[in-house]
């Protein structure tokens, strides 16, 4: 079992910049790969941005550039720095975990962009 507890959303202006955090814990020896998946109102769950063990990152074409992803072992902890953030980036932002086959998932932090 792998918990996620993600932080850091909030209200910003466009243009602005967010850092958003998960904290994970359990069986993070199983974790193979660590990602960020967002939901906007009315559409479905996309991925963000993904890492995996060997630091190899993937994002959505809607993000690149703006948005890093990266990971903190020592302090179990994956980050989503959002930077030039546009009110389309608003939605709930979710951890995700794969481990031993499985997905896990948190209870997600949402992210306003708005002025």
């Amino acid at each position: 079992q792998v918990q996620l507890v993600e932080s850091g959303g909030g209200l910003v202006q466009p243009g602005g910049s967010l850092r958003l955090s998960c904290a994970y814990s359990g069986t993070i020896f199983s974790i193979y790969a660590m990602g960020w998946y967002r939901q906007a109102p009315g559409k479905q769950r996309e991925l963000v941005a993904r890492i995996t063990n060997s630091g190899i990152t993937n994002y959505a074409e809607s993000v690149k550039g703006r948005f890093t992803i990266s990971r903190d072992n020592g302090k179990n902890t994956v980050y989503l720095q959002m930077n030039s953030l546009k009110p389309e980036d608003t939605a709930v932002y979710y951890c995700n975990a794969g481990a031993s086959g499985m997905n896990y998932w948190g209870k997600g932090t949402l992210v306003t962009v708005s002025s």
